[in-house]
């Protein structure tokens, strides 16, 4: 049997997208907690010297960058079921990962997230001028991608794709602030989108 360990902690939008694969391929995994706020310890270093999250551990073999982890995932416990079978379509797919990874990521998550909801819960002010400067940059990524995907219902079709568990994790967070509505003010086919898989089993199980 395939033994699987992921590490980083429940809480990233990252680890979120790997734990959407595994649980909609029903793979059992032991999850590890990986601190993201403080210094990584050696021995997790020792797994992945940049210290990020998440860190994939399956027989025997170590992975990490999220794009490689949940490709590997895919081919070995998804059958290749959230890739499309259309050469052009996987291109799309890995072009709106790209987008989340380069361009979303830090305005959305690093940005207006963390400004939001983190820095307010451990006592701090929200840095205005910050937010401000965030959202056109999140509403930019996110009119890409409006741009690229079908919404039909999935961002690239008829079948959920490993862009789709990129996206989510993201939306999420961004759902729980005031910017919202800036950032997906030009986007009706990701509202659509949005408001169907946000409902979806494994991404309420995993985002609980």
């Amino acid at each position: 049997m395939t033994q699987v360990t992921l590490y980083g902690p429940t809480i990233s939008t990252y680890v979120r997208t790997v734990r959407m694969l595994l649980a909609e391929t029903n793979t059992p995994y032991d999850l590890k907690q990986v601190d993201i706020f403080s210094d990584r310890d050696p021995e997790y270093l020792a797994k992945n010297p940049f210290g990020k999250v998440p860190t994939l551990e399956i027989d025997g073999e170590t992975l990490y960058e999220t794009n490689a982890v949940v490709e590997y995932l895919d081919a070995v416990v998804g059958d290749r079921g959230f890739t499309p079978a259309n050469a052009l379509s996987q291109a799309r797919m890995r072009q709106i990962m790209a987008i989340v990874d380069s361009y979303l990521y830090s305005p959305a998550i690093g940005t207006i997230t963390i400004q939001r909801l983190i820095v307010p819960s451990q006592g701090g002010q929200t840095d205005e001028g910050a937010v401000a400067a965030a959202v056109p940059k999140a509403k930019t990524a996110l009119e890409a991608i409006e741009a690229i995907a079908t919404c039909t219902p999935y961002l690239l079709g008829e079948a959920i794709t490993l862009a789709d568990f990129y996206l989510m994790p993201v939306m999420l967070y961004l759902s729980k602030t005031p910017e919202l509505d800036a950032a997906t003010s030009q986007t009706p086919k990701l509202k659509d989108w949005w408001a169907l898989v946000s409902d979806r089993p494994s991404f309420l199980a995993v985002t609980a």
